[in-house]
């Protein structure tokens, strides 16, 4: 059953037991608390349980630094797993402490729930599981009960620590109560098990030492690291996961939400298109349409390209559409395919002008909200571009069709791919189109926090501006163009995937010269530092030291350029620094959008900037009235920044060219150096340095027997 405005929970905040001290001498833990609480759970919190935050976590974490474990990683408000619920809302633990076993060096948990009874006395003398607390009208639970429930939530079939060899306990902690005062708590008769311990402000030495006992000084990171990856808040970057999937049934582990929207499009294509060796056809009027709606990194293109695998393999004929060029490119690239492989498997949207015959059995459109008005291509002839909505041909090139699309990164005004839209054209053929929203992050961590974050400062959505370090996701904002490329290149040397991008706020200009011997103009100009955009070109220039544009993304020497919105939406790495221009600044209390203007530079016979702004050309074909005009030139820009702010999978590094504008971001961020948090790659712990796959090189035009892609 959904609860809230999301179907799953994952946590409430990750941090180190010191940096949850730092967080909250700087008043920003209980806030953040509280704004997670109310997206997950779809409420306020209650004043009480801010006040229990705000003293038993603090407590907790304060007795971890006494006895010098403060490294140990305190995951706050988790559910033990991803999966929705069967019913009611999930069963969250108030701490997950994590870290390495000091003497078996095995993964260390400890589950703890947090009391802040000063007193219980015991409801009937024929049972030790329920006792009364003074302010609480109902019995409660012995604690131990509740932690038993959690620990067999986490060790059982179905839970993230499942059959690994861990060392798993559990306490609870009542730090305003005496022994005296909760005996009930203490008898003999009492629940007993690996979680049945207790603690008061009497036995708190015996606490510090246990903690000691539990707990190395080092390895938490690493630790908390893999207990991410367990409950899937880690996810496969989508080309790794690609890679790897060569040859098997599975590209990607699916979860929550995206299980039962693959499920659905599976059972409904079993009723329209039946299997394709049976040996009485269905009529081929049977048609369907799904629509799956989601923000960034919520898994559209995993969902997506799984049917794709599995339709195939099922011996259906299935296409994958897109209206990216970067993203095709990026995949035909990284996952090594041959043009031949490529074309049999991917499409553009604007090849569906002529419907195929016989018609596909399914076509799935990713990034849908790219979709034109109608197909036209400078390269074709008019005879040879579309008649009729380019919606219209998606629909009359197969039986079963499926649109991926979020229309909030919807960056041109020609892009025209709505609900409203596709549902229109569908129901205009007799067919009620079925509507999927998935929500849950996959991108940036797996931190909604941020997504939500990102929104709120770029005035997408309403929300708080200020910016809490989750453990999730990182965010920095730095002083200079030159700092945001020492940071990402140091990143990128190092083993991270890394790249920079920029709003679309400098001239772009073509490849100079012929060929491979082909150079890049340093378009980017910001004082004295100057890089090129990514090569508009479809080839290598400079000698093989530019790739084209469609693999900037993935390309080793992809570092060296900057991309734009264009190159970089549906992809992402490590780490991203995004440069904000002049396009879109901060004034007081609201943005500010702009058109720039260049002149003739007489000497370097190239375009410079005269007036900061904009120079998208494709912003500047808006029409209708004026003030429409301004409203669509805004979203577009909004809506391009939110793309590039959201590709980042660790951390994103941000600078804006304005200065108040630049003031703005530094407020939003706050100071970000806590006690190292920064993920750089030599400081993340061994289990977070997964190294990405390299491209699958092969030769010739077709895969060789019994290696075959099904992605």
């Amino acid at each position: 059953m959904p609860w809230g405005n999301h179907l799953v929970s994952m946590l409430l905040l990750r941090l180190s037991a010191q940096d949850l001290l730092t967080l909250n001498s700087r008043r920003r833990m209980v806030p953040h608390l509280a704004a997670r609480y109310q997206y997950f759970r779809g409420r306020d919190v209650s004043d009480s349980e801010r006040e229990a935050w705000a003293e038993s976590l603090v407590e907790l974490a304060e007795d971890l630094v006494a006895a010098e474990r403060g490294n140990v990683e305190m995951v706050v408000e988790c559910a033990a797993t991803v999966d929705e619920p069967e019913r009611g809302e999930p069963r969250l633990i108030d701490v997950v402490l994590v870290g390495r076993h000091p003497e078996t060096r095995l993964p260390s948990f400890q589950l703890v729930e947090l009391k802040r009874w000063s007193t219980v006395t015991q409801v009937e003398a024929a049972t030790a599981e329920l006792v009364s607390v003074p302010g609480i009208k109902k019995p409660k639970k012995h604690p131990a009960l509740q932690l038993r429930d959690t620990y067999q939530l986490f060790t059982g079939d179905q839970g993230p620590l499942r059959g690994i060899s861990i060392e798993c306990g559990g306490f609870a902690y009542l730090h305003n109560a005496t022994d005296d005062s909760v005996r009930p708590l203490l008898d003999t008769l009492a629940p007993t098990g690996a979680y049945e311990r207790v603690y008061t402000r009497d036995s708190r030495d015996l606490l510090l030492a246990d903690l000691r006992g539990n707990f190395a000084e080092e390895g938490a990171a690493s630790e908390a690291e893999q207990l991410l990856r367990l409950m899937n808040l880690r996810n496969t970057p989508l080309l790794d996961a690609m890679i790897r999937s060569r040859g098997e049934d599975t590209v990607f582990t699916l979860r929550g939400q995206q299980k039962r929207v693959a499920a659905s499009v599976r059972q409904r294509a079993a009723a329209v298109l039946g299997h394709p060796d049976q040996s009485v056809a269905l009529p081929d009027d049977g048609r369907a349409v799904f629509i799956v709606t989601g923000g960034a990194g919520t898994g559209k293109s995993a969902v997506g390209l799984q049917l794709r695998a599995d339709f195939e393999a099922g011996g259906h004929t299935v296409k994958y559409a897109s209206g990216s060029r970067a993203f095709n490119g990026a995949l035909k690239e990284q996952v090594g395919y041959t043009d031949k492989e490529f074309r049999k498997r991917f499409a553009y949207f604007s090849h569906f002008v002529t419907p195929p015959e016989p018609r596909l059995d399914v076509l799935i459109c990713d990034e849908a909200h790219r979709l034109r008005e109608r197909t036209i291509d400078m390269y074709r002839r008019e005879e040879k571009s579309g008649k009729q909505p380019q919606v219209d041909d998606l629909l009359d090139a197969s039986r079963l069709t499926v649109f991926f699309l979020d229309e909030s990164q919807s960056v041109r005004p020609k892009e025209v791919g709505t609900v409203s839209l596709i549902e229109g054209a569908a129901r205009a053929r007799g067919i009620t189109p079925l509507h999927y929203r998935l929500r849950e992050e996959w991108r940036c961590g797996g931190s909604d926090a941020y997504i939500r974050w990102v929104r709120a400062v770029l005035g997408i959505e309403a929300g708080t501006t200020e910016w809490t370090p989750d453990g999730l996701m990182h965010v920095e904002v730095a002083d200079s163009p030159e700092e945001l490329e020492h940071i990402i290149r140091t990143e990128a040397e190092a083993g991270a995937t890394a790249r920079m991008v920029a709003g679309f706020c400098w001239p772009w200009t073509e490849p100079v010269g012929k060929g491979k011997a082909a150079r890049l103009e340093a378009d980017v100009r910001i004082g004295g530092w100057h890089r090129p955009w990514n090569a508009k070109s479809d080839s290598f220039c400079e000698d093989g030291a530019v790739p084209p544009s469609t693999i900037w993304s993935v390309h080793p020497f992809g570092i060296n350029q900057i991309g734009c919105v264009y190159t970089a939406q549906g992809l992402e790495w490590d780490w991203c620094g995004v440069i904000l221009g002049d396009d879109m600044v901060r004034r007081g209390d609201r943005w500010v959008y702009r058109k720039g203007q260049w002149y003739e530079d007489s000497e370097a016979k190239v375009k410079r900037v005269k007036v900061p702004g904009s120079f998208d050309m494709k912003l500047r074909e808006t029409t209708g009235s004026k003030e429409d005009s301004e409203e669509e030139f805004a979203r577009c820009v909004r809506h391009a920044y939110h793309v590039l702010m959201t590709r980042a999978s660790r951390a994103t590094v941000l600078y804006s060219t304005d200065e108040e504008t630049q003031d703005y971001l530094k407020a939003c961020v706050g100071d970000v150096q806590i006690h190292g948090l920064r993920p750089t790659w030599e400081n993340l712990p061994a289990e977070a340095r997964v190294p990405h796959r390299p491209s699958p090189k092969r030769k010739g035009n077709d895969t060789a027997p019994g290696q075959e892609l099904l992605f």
